[in-house]
Parts: C-alpha cells; structure tokens; sequence
C-alpha cells in the first residue's frame, strides 16, 4: 500500500471531522442565532395551529414543523452564554437561575419531541394536545426569563 493510498484514505475522515467541528462550533453571536432560531419554532408552531384549526390537517407540513421545533430546541439551551442578555428581551435570571432555565430548556426539549412522535400517531386530538402542552412549556419560561411577554 502506497502512502498516498493510506493518505488518501485518511483525507475523508480528516474532512468529516474537520466540517464536523465547525458545525458544532459556538456561533458568532449567539444573540442572533438564538432570536432568529426562536422566530423560526414560531413559525412552526403557526404552521401547527393552522393545520390543526384547518379541520383537515396535512401530515407532512405538520411533521416538518414539528421537526423544525424539535430540532432548534435541542440548540436553544447553549445559545444563552454568560453576557449575551444586553440589548434583548432575556432576564438576567437566565443566568442567575441557571439550574432551572437549564431544566425548563430541557422540558421544551423532551415535550417538543413527544410532539413529532403525537404527529406520526396521526391522531389530531393527541397532536392538539401535545401542542398545547409545547405552546405551555414556551409560556412557562418566557414568564420566569423573558422581559417581553
């Protein structure tokens, strides 16, 4: 085997962990990143609510919007480092009170998931009722944390 083979080889992998790092890589400005992410589980949401008001929901639309919030709530959490309140609508009780915004963080987390799984159940009155249940999680810590309710 040449060493070219085995570097080539190695190029690949090299890459992968290389783009990995990246991708997981604090932002610039997690103040930006977190707001347009919070607008983006709201327009998800919408989307839900309208499905669901619409008396014929379309499976599809609901589960990418269930996804979208699913997935971006994972992200929240670590949005929120030491000194990036100033200038937002974000309590200084996020950090003060980190233990329970974490907590509150990871609830959105695991109610949002149950809300793709009720979306795949296919069952409206389920998917109702978990989105409201999402909707509560979001309404809970923007009254503990957040100054524009």
């Amino acid at each position: 085997m040449s060493i070219y083979g085995i570097t080539r080889r190695m190029a690949f992998p090299l890459a992968v962990l290389t783009l990995t790092g990246a991708l997981v890589a604090a932002p610039a400005d997690p103040k930006a990143t977190r707001q347009a992410s919070f607008k983006k589980m709201g327009a998800a949401m919408k989307v839900i609510k309208e499905q669901i008001a619409g008396g014929s929901p379309a499976k599809p639309a609901m589960l990418a919007a269930a996804q979208t919030v699913a997935t971006t709530a994972k992200q929240q959490g670590a949005l929120f480092p030491a000194g990036s309140g100033a200038g937002t609508d974000a309590l200084p009780a996020i950090w003060t009170q980190r233990a329970t915004f974490d907590a509150q963080m990871a609830k959105l987390v695991a109610e949002s998931a149950k809300l793709v799984t009720a979306v795949n159940g296919g069952n409206v009155d389920a998917i109702g009722a978990q989105f409201k249940v999402v909707g509560g999680t979001c309404a809970g810590c923007h009254k503990q944390f957040r100054a524009d309710n």
